[in-house]
């Protein structure tokens, strides 16, 4: 992910559809965003419609376009973040999770592609915690 496109913050968070949620599984910042910890995605409306249900990447380019969605907006540009990817993960044309890829305001402007090819990857291992869920 460095390599590929630069990072200051790497989540990955699992799908919950029966709550309409997503479950932290992975972060590179544990204190501010702790593993385990959960997002409801009914107050991010257009971005649950864009993301989670047309399974399509959301982009931010600005610390504007992260404040619009994003409530936290706050702790993200305490940690120097300004500007996000949000990828989702797809098995069969299922939701899994979404990747959730940030760094400094203005930092990302064709990256999406490369961080949509990042994705693919992350599929066995949600599935497994999908069956170990279960």
């Amino acid at each position: 992910m460095r390599d590929a496109i630069g990072v200051r913050m790497f989540t990955v968070l699992a799908w919950v559809p029966e709550r309409r949620a997503l479950r932290r599984v992975h972060s590179r910042h544990p204190v501010e965003y702790p593993v385990g910890g959960q997002k409801t995605v009914v107050v991010a409306v257009g971005w649950r419609e864009e993301c989670i249900a047309a399974q399509q990447p959301y982009f931010g380019p600005d610390r504007a376009a992260v404040r619009e969605i994003f409530a936290d907006h706050d702790l993200i540009e305490g940690l120097g973040c300004g500007s996000i990817i949000n990828v989702p993960v797809i098995a069969d044309g299922r939701m899994l999770g979404v990747l959730n890829i940030l760094d400094a305001e203005a930092t990302y402007d064709d990256a999406v592609v490369v961080a949509e090819s990042l994705a693919p990857p992350a599929v066995s291992a949600l599935l497994d915690l999908e069956k170990e869920n279960r």
